[in-house]
């Protein structure tokens, strides 16, 4: 790097003697003709300096790739685990700046075009909810990595706890499978407690042909199998008011419920409950603008992403099954009220708990 500074010096010397040199050698060979040629001499020299700027420019742009290869190059040879950790966090945030920009982009769109979140299109909405939720979880690593010399434990802590610490961006491919199936793997431990919350929210069901379709239902997704989306809306008149409306469930529904979309329940029960009402609102906006846009859209990232937001484990299943799964999901979510979004959240655990076994079957 030394050599290369000197050499720079060298160059930029030169240069500056050979402009100077030759501006004076021009200007006492025509003097007698300056007051009429004064502008040209003076256009030629701001010509040739911003010439010699943009040789500069290219000279140390090409010089810090080098180095820069060189780099990669000895940590790929040398160190591969610590390369590829390097490379991912290098494109990690390249993708998070160009999400910034969009997120930027939609949310001044939503500000000149007065527009409401569920008027988006299901490429932006999804694209804001996401963000949002990357953006929470990297807050405690900023913070930790501003005292001085810190970033030193930060790059251990991403090294080490690359789940708990990074965001998806910063995950390699196979890690987010991984990830995903061991996020989903917690958020499955959950699903038994739904179903008996809907066991005992029964017997206060006073009308006796729905308390016998809910118990038929919870009865058929405890034995192992797939209940059919006109079963699941055949109790819907059971989610907007007692005993399963969002804001008629017990505490201790709301926090299981909480624990199938991530969010804490270790807060106070009016503030899970309220939580748990603006995220499932959210999730029926983008169901509906998911409808809009046609699932046959989809790539299958987008497809499979959109399967594991909703409860299943895409990962486990090929693009046919993922396609058959979120159709049946749409059938319910685009028969709901807003009054509904309780049944929604069920969903999760109705179609999602024995799908993998009846794909297996087949």
């Amino acid at each position: 790097m030394a050599l290369s500074s000197s050499s720079l010096c060298s160059h930029l010397s030169l240069v500056r003697i050979c402009g100077f040199s030759i501006n004076r050698t021009s200007y006492s060979l025509y003097s007698p003709y300056v007051s009429r040629q004064t502008r040209l001499p003076l256009g030629r020299q701001n010509y040739s300096t911003s010439k010699v700027r943009q040789g500069i420019g290219r000279y140390v742009s090409s010089k810090f790739q080098l180095v820069n290869t060189k780099y990669e190059d000895f940590l790929k040879k040398r160190f591969p685990r610590f390369y590829l950790l390097h490379h991912t966090l290098l494109e990690g945030f390249r993708f998070l700046f160009r999400d910034a920009n969009e997120v930027r982009r939609i949310k001044s769109k939503l500000y000149n075009e007065r527009l409401h979140y569920k008027d988006l299109p299901y490429r932006e909405m999804e694209k804001l909810r996401q963000f949002r939720r990357d953006l929470i979880k990297a807050v405690p690593l900023v913070l930790i990595s501003i005292p001085p010399f810190a970033n030193y434990i930060v790059f251990v802590l991403m090294y080490f706890f690359p789940r708990q610490v990074l965001i998806p961006h910063f995950w390699t491919p196979q890690q987010q499978v991984t990830f995903r199936g061991i996020y989903h793997s917690l958020r499955a431990q959950h699903f038994p407690s739904v179903l008996r919350g809907l066991e005992h929210s029964n017997s206060k069901v006073k009308d006796r042909s729905l308390q016998k379709r809910l118990k038929d239902l919870c009865a058929k997704v405890q034995n192992g199998s797939n209940p059919q989306v006109m079963e699941i809306l055949g109790v819907r008149s059971l989610f907007s008011g007692p005993p399963l409306g969002i804001n008629r469930l017990h505490s201790e529904q709301k926090r299981q419920l909480s624990r199938l979309l991530f969010l804490t329940p270790h807060l106070p029960s009016f503030v899970v409950g309220r939580r748990l009402s603006s995220h499932a609102l959210e999730l029926l906006h983008l169901d509906r603008a998911l409808s809009r846009l046609g699932p046959h859209q989809l790539s299958d990232t987008e497809l499979r992403q959109a399967c594991y937001v909703r409860g299943l484990n895409s990962d486990s299943l090929n693009a046919n099954q993922c396609h058959d799964w979120l159709s049946q999901w749409l059938q319910v979510s685009m028969t709901l009220k807003d009054s509904e979004v309780s049944l929604l959240l069920h969903n999760m655990v109705l179609l999602s708990t024995n799908y993998p076994q009846r794909s297996k079957q087949h």
